[in-house]
């Protein structure tokens, strides 16, 4: 790495637009930093905490947040590529519309976060917590979500196809009216109901 930095703490530092890339930041706190439109390929956060920080319109690629606390930030538009977010927290982000490609999001907590209109293809989130996330039009196309915690989840309108749902319980789940699932996944959720399929 370039640049490893640890145990600091950033305070309204103005990095919009920024380079981040293959930089490495551990338990450092990053409160109200301007990150909007910043970009980041090979950048390692490790146990590092957000707070209120913006990144809107921000782009990463093949970096890595690891058990990361994320506190009232706003990540309009920002877009996470081939990321790794495992173990990482959530709470009261504004996370619309953000897009996910690929990567690993598993233990990841979002749980009752606002996810609609949300993009997320192809990536691990094993074991995430998405209880009373509501998910709402949003699309978790090809998403392992084994173990994952889904009761009182919103899933209306969302484009399920090709993820693992074998954790879904249907029942549990708060909404599921219009989901997008293929033929497959059917039977998962049958099964989940008791159903027989002869």
């Amino acid at each position: 790495m370039a640049d490893e930095v640890e145990d600091e703490s950033f305070l309204s530092d103005d990095w919009y637009g920024e380079d981040l890339a293959d930089r490495a930041y551990t338990r450092c706190f990053f409160t109200n930093v301007d990150l909007t439109e910043a970009t980041s390929r090979g950048a390692v956060f490790t146990e590092c905490s957000f707070g209120g920080v913006r990144f809107n319109t921000s782009q990463h690629t093949d970096s890595a947040f690891l058990r990361c606390t994320f506190d009232r930030c706003n990540l309009f538009e920002a877009e996470f590529t081939g990321c790794k977010l495992v173990g990482s927290t959530f709470t009261n982000c504004s996370l619309r519309p953000m897009r996910v490609t690929d990567g690993d999001w598993s233990f990841v907590n979002l749980a009752g976060a606002d996810l609609r209109g949300v993009t997320v293809r192809g990536a691990r989130m094993r074991e995430a917590d998405l209880s009373g996330a509501d998910c709402t039009g949003a699309v978790l196309a090809g998403v392992d979500l084994s173990g994952a915690r889904l009761r009182g989840v919103k899933l209306g309108r969302a484009d399920l196809r090709g993820s693992d749902l074998t954790a879904l319980d249907p029942v549990a789940a708060a909404e599921l009216r219009g989901a997008l699932i293929d033929a497959e996944q059917a039977v998962v959720i049958a099964q989940a109901l008791g159903l027989e399929i002869r």
